[in-house]
């Protein structure tokens, strides 16, 4: 590494670089042989994707192969020298990908109207075809910790699911597995990360200007936690990897209509008894706890 970088980037690349590597020996995501497919926007969390996996495959202790690819989306202005002079400098193999997206999402999609989703449809289409062409196993995206967050609330709010961004999923084809190695980094991390190594950031401007999307408000909403509640969004994330089926509310997930008590058919009983054991510690002597049921005399 080099001797530019001040002690706190060598600890923070070093944080980065654990965390990344134990979501993917968590979630198994990438093994021997795979080839893995890196998608590369231009900003900051791609950018830090491919370079942490380049230097966890110098140090792994299975070999597999790289291959950056960006989706020129034709958008006006977009600097097209830019992400190959990149590749080239660090001599990682790529692939750009050159399809007018931007003229299909401006002319399917109102003015002023969120475009994410029908942008992010054809992104994935191309994709996946390109990582057919290369023999890719795995396809790497960039989304990371406060992503998978925010997506939790929007699916809650706006979709009335509990459904988040997950660390690895097969495709609804059942041809590619999608990774996602950054699913344990925070934001301000890879934003210090991304400042010190001085990316040649781009900038999205089909949809990163919309700042009434729905994305955009939980993202503050989320900030304001973390101000006032450091810790919050990293309990947040922890969260979907403690789920509890029998105390949510989906019967596909556990078998409520079938759940039953253990008393016998003829036995009627007014009470329970509970475990009084953190009570009794608040006075000596304390008599048993009993609580009456809901509706009994």
């Amino acid at each position: 590494m080099s001797s530019t970088f001040s002690k706190s980037f060598i600890s923070l690349e070093k944080w980065l670089l654990r965390q990344i590597g134990r979501a993917i020996a968590d979630y198994g995501m990438i093994g021997a042989g795979d080839t893995v497919l890196v998608c590369v926007s231009g900003g900051k969390d791609s950018y830090t994707l491919l370079s942490c996996l380049l230097a966890l495959r110098e140090r792994a202790p299975v070999d597999f192969r790289i291959v950056a690819m960006n989706l020129d989306q034709r958008q006006p202005g977009f600097p097209t020298d830019v992400l190959p002079a990149y590749f080239e400098k660090i001599g990682v193999e790529y692939r750009i990908v050159t399809e007018d997206t931007y003229a299909i999402v401006r002319d399917k999609i109102p003015a002023g109207k969120t475009t994410c989703s029908l942008c992010s449809r054809l992104r994935r289409a191309i994709i996946y075809r390109t990582a057919r062409e290369i023999g890719a196993t795995r396809i790497a995206l960039g989304h990371h910790r406060d992503d998978i967050v925010e997506t939790l609330f929007l699916n809650m709010f706006f979709g009335g699911k509990i459904k988040a961004m997950p660390p690895k999923l097969r495709s609804d084809d059942g041809r590619h597995i999608v990774i996602r190695p950054l699913a344990y980094c925070a934001e301000a991390d890879i934003v210090r990360y991304a400042r010190a190594k001085a990316f040649p950031i781009i900038p999205c401007n089909l949809c990163g200007t919309q700042e009434h999307a729905q994305r955009q408000q939980i993202k503050a909403m989320l900030r304001e936690w973390e101000r006032l509640y450091p810790g919050r969004t990293e309990s947040l994330a922890t969260s979907l990897r403690n789920v509890v089926p029998s105390h949510l509310g989906d019967g596909r997930l556990f078998d409520f209509a079938h759940l039953a008590g253990t008393l016998e058919p003829d036995t009627e009983q007014t009470t329970e008894e509970v475990d009084a054991a953190p009570l009794m510690s608040l006075r000596e002597n304390a008599a048993p706890v009993r609580f009456i049921r809901s509706g009994s005399p």
